[in-house]
């Protein structure tokens, strides 16, 4: 049996969620609503068997008995919200990308503000409760704000520490948390990378901010200079800044490449 754990808000409409095993999965009925989905059967048939699930759940109006709600993981999400149509599909993405998802992994829940958490958790509670249960909130809140400023601080410096010198794209991709594959691809979608002669390149442009290092040697073979791409340190910090915009390393990583290719 599963609850409901998570109430978020998206301009006025709901999003339900569950949490399994850590990882948040959201009742597919939401998320086709908002994207406009009329025939969301067909739009979850479209994904894969790993990116979809059933889930068993308490009866919003009857806690005695059950009923089955379709969920999608991250990757599912991300999936749907390719395939929609809506204009402001786009502005739903960075909304769960850039507060949904982090907030659940920092704090376990997400709920648009104290009232609302208030509501739906404590309906039952005197006004003293409540009183007592939103000045903690806020308490938490604030602390949350500090070491969610405190941890990429410490998670770049541990970075720069590991990276002193210039590292492959392997090595880089290894450090940050993602695919070699998937964070070229990452790069060349979003125009940092361009392919030169069968290889991933950085534009002239990032070479000069000191963010890699290109370097080329002779092929024994074939005849033509061999190009390899290297990262500095800073380059690292650079692409970490990146990957945050679409919602950090972990979630372009859950994306299929050809997801990535159309990621902005």
């Amino acid at each position: 049996m599963n609850e409901l754990q998570k109430v978020f808000n998206y301009q006025d409409q709901q999003v339900r969620t569950v949490v399994k095993d850590g990882e948040p999965w959201f009742i597919a009925k939401d998320i086709c609503d908002i994207l406009e989905i009329g025939n969301s059967r067909q739009a979850l048939a479209r994904l894969d068997d790993d990116e979809r699930a059933s889930f068993e759940m308490t009866h919003p109006q009857s806690p005695t008995k059950t009923i089955m709600m379709q969920a999608v993981n991250e990757p599912g999400l991300y999936s749907l919200i390719l395939g929609s149509r809506k204009p402001e599909a786009k502005q739903f993405k960075r909304w769960i990308t850039h507060e949904v998802i982090p907030t659940i992994r920092k704090t376990g829940g997400y709920v648009a503000n104290d009232d609302l958490f208030i509501q739906t958790y404590l309906p039952f509670a005197d006004d003293q409760t409540k009183l007592l249960f939103s000045a903690t909130l806020e308490t938490v809140r604030k602390q949350n704000e500090v070491i969610s400023e405190m941890k990429p601080k410490a998670e770049e410096h541990d970075r720069f520490i590991a990276a002193t010198n210039v590292q492959t794209l392997e090595q880089a991709a290894k450090s940050i948390g993602i695919g070699r594959n998937k964070l070229t691809s990452f790069l060349r979608t979003i125009g940092v990378f361009v392919r030169k002669e069968g290889s991933p390149v950085p534009y002239q442009r990032y070479i000069n901010e000191g963010y890699f290092k290109v370097k080329q040697s002779p092929s024994r073979y074939y005849g033509v200079n061999f190009v390899q791409t290297y990262v500095t340190a800073k380059g690292v910090s650079f692409i970490d800044r990146k990957l945050e915009e679409y919602g950090g390393a972990r979630a372009v990583n859950a994306l299929r490449m050809k997801e990535i290719e159309h990621i902005a």
